[in-house]
């Protein structure tokens, strides 16, 4: 069967990659394939796996991811670059403006036959319909001609908690801190951007976003990355897909008709601490 392949967190693990869609392609050569965001980033190929996503053309669909975001910013002096990125090579590529305009024009999130894919997570009053709306707002600001300017107002973690009343820079920003960094949130909404370990951890008060009763996107599966200490999560109406391929673990694709799970090892190019 052809199939739609939802794949985890690439963060710049292009040999991976390429194995991955090998393992892939003895059954689907022409697979349909939903890349969770963190392109890049940490793994040592990010230049190669961004160039190798543009060449798979519209067989490959990717939503951002917040080193994806970080990319953009850095490549714009925003954000300078930290010890562990691996984005240089991008930086001084000559076909940098190419690639950057490629990423700047992916999607936040994707709806798809009943999937709702998205790099971190989504508050628990937001439905499919909400998310994709919001997720437009940011992606029109992202491909208009003001982008630059909305980079330099994108960083910071307030408003901490979402009313649709937000306007202007306040309320994009909630919004992309929810779909590419939220974990842990309260009912109300308000999220924590502190706590990276696993569901276990949550500062009181607050659950794991898939984990909050009444969230409106419980009537579809939500399909995401991010969470690296998560590990790989297969629930009814949710696909958790970082398996922490830069920390030594794997790179993982689930076939969303049947939940056929595919996975290549990876070898630790980044070291805890």
């Amino acid at each position: 069967m052809k199939g739609t392949y939802a794949i985890g967190d690439l963060q710049g693990c292009d040999q991976q990659l390429q194995n991955l869609l090998d393992l892939i392609g003895k059954t689907a050569p022409d697979a349909d394939l939903l890349f969770v965001g963190d392109l890049v980033n940490r793994g040592p190929h990010s230049l190669a796996t961004l160039r190798h996503l543009r060449a798979l053309g519209d067989r490959a669909r990717a939503v951002l991811g917040n080193h994806d975001l970080h990319l953009l910013a850095v490549s714009q002096g925003i954000r300078p670059l930290h010890a562990t990125d691996t984005l240089h090579d991008i930086l001084i590529a000559p076909d940098r403006d190419e690639l950057l305009d490629w990423v700047r024009h992916r999607p936040l999130a994707l709806l798809e036959n009943g999937h709702l894919l998205f790099h971190a997570g989504v508050l628990p009053e937001w439905d499919a319909d909400k998310v994709m709306s919001l997720a437009h707002e940011v992606e029109t600001m992202l491909r208009g001609p003001d982008w630059v300017d909305f980079l330099r107002q994108m960083y910071g973690n307030e408003p901490a908690v979402w009313s649709d009343d937000l306007q202007g820079h306040d309320r994009l920003r909630c919004i992309i801190n929810t779909l590419t960094r939220i974990r842990f949130c309260r009912p109300d909404g308000g999220i924590d951007f502190t706590i990276k370990e696993g569901a276990g951890a949550a500062p009181e008060g607050y659950l794991p976003w898939f984990d909050m009763p009444g969230r409106k996107t419980a009537d579809v599966t939500c399909v995401f990355g991010h969470w690296s200490a998560l590990g790989l999560t297969l629930r009814p109406n949710l696909i958790g897909l970082d398996t922490g391929c830069v920390w030594g673990g794997k790179l993982t694709a689930v076939r969303l008709e049947d939940r056929a799970l595919f996975q290549v090892d990876c070898p630790q190019t980044l070291k805890p601490g």
